[in-house]
């Protein structure tokens, strides 16, 4: 309580050793931090077989903004762009994009040095996530977590830095120095999440896939792990694919992104594209002025 009252409500209560959105609660006075503190410490332990709490800060309106960073085997560590990753629910990512258009140049200079310091401090070698969250109301950043592997959205990155990440690793890990020598970003890129969900709920909905048209064309990228034939189970992550354009602008890149999800067609197991494109209609988004509640607000 003392914690609380120093960092003054309402405040996050997390679980230390959670991920991916589970074991958080907000309180907003002290009372509810009693009763919310004990849920997340028992679900924690129940569910991580942790149950240590952290307390934080809570930000009503707050933007996710990761950097990601490469360990180099000359113990260089470098950075390549930031990922904007505010589309969120249940607190869980499904569209990213880089740049991020929150960020000024100064904003995105000190977010980056910031994260090339994290893994100097360590002596990080790989390819990592530094994750923040940006608070457009004051333009400060605060230090989330970090990831010591690669994201499922490093797409975005690749395609903006002309930068294969999963070869990087590989010539880390065998003490090669890296393929490039410049690291100046072009153009803009985003990636959508394609999952096996309703898309009004974003329940699970699972099922054999009865038809699998991906898009192509100019700026457009598919990763799948799905196609026709194959069946999306009840026992497993419902990501199905991955769809990442990039053009030479934020506007051209959903431009590609509106004809390349007009584009894709999957039948047999429920899947959020028709959300995707409920979002392209957003000014929020479009515009680039949103954040973290931006689906429970189309919801």
């Amino acid at each position: 309580m003392d914690a609380a009252a120093t960092i003054g409500y309402p405040v996050m209560v997390k679980a230390s050793a959670g991920g991916g959105g589970m074991g958080m609660a907000v309180a907003a006075d002290e009372a509810a931090l009693r009763t919310e503190y004990e849920k997340v410490r028992a679900f924690a332990e129940r569910m991580f077989g942790d149950g240590s709490v952290l307390i934080e800060r809570y930000f009503p309106r707050v933007r996710h903004v990761e950097a990601q960073i490469l360990g180099l085997a000359d113990g260089r560590v470098v950075a390549l762009g930031e990922r904007e990753c505010s589309v969120q629910r249940r607190n869980q990512k499904l569209v990213e994009e880089t740049p991020s258009p929150a960020l000024s140049a100064q904003q995105r200079e000190d977010l980056l040095a910031a994260a090339v310091r994290a893994g100097e401090t360590v002596g990080y070698r790989n390819a990592g996530t530094v994750e923040f969250l940006f608070d457009p109301a004051s333009g400060h950043f605060f230090f989330l977590e970090m990831n010591t592997r690669l994201q499922v959205e490093h797409p975005v990155t690749e395609l903006v830095y002309g930068v294969d990440l999963v070869e990087e690793q590989l010539r880390v890990a065998s003490g090669l120095a890296p393929t490039f020598t410049d690291l100046t970003p072009r153009g803009h890129a985003i990636e959508f999440r394609v999952n096996a969900e309703d898309p009004k709920r974003f329940l699970p909905g699972p099922g054999a896939i009865t038809e699998w048209v991906e898009p192509s064309g100019e700026g457009v990228r598919v990763d799948a792990g799905y196609g026709p034939g194959t069946t999306v189970t009840p026992f497993y992550d419902s990501l199905m694919a991955k769809l990442i354009v990039s053009g030479a602008t934020r506007d051209e890149a959903l431009a590609r992104a509106r004809e390349a999800l007009a584009g894709f067609r999957i039948a047999g197991p429920k899947n959020n594209l028709p959300f995707f494109l409920e979002l392209l209609d957003n000014a929020e988004f479009t515009g680039g002025d949103y954040d973290t509640g931006i689906v429970g607000r189309m919801r």
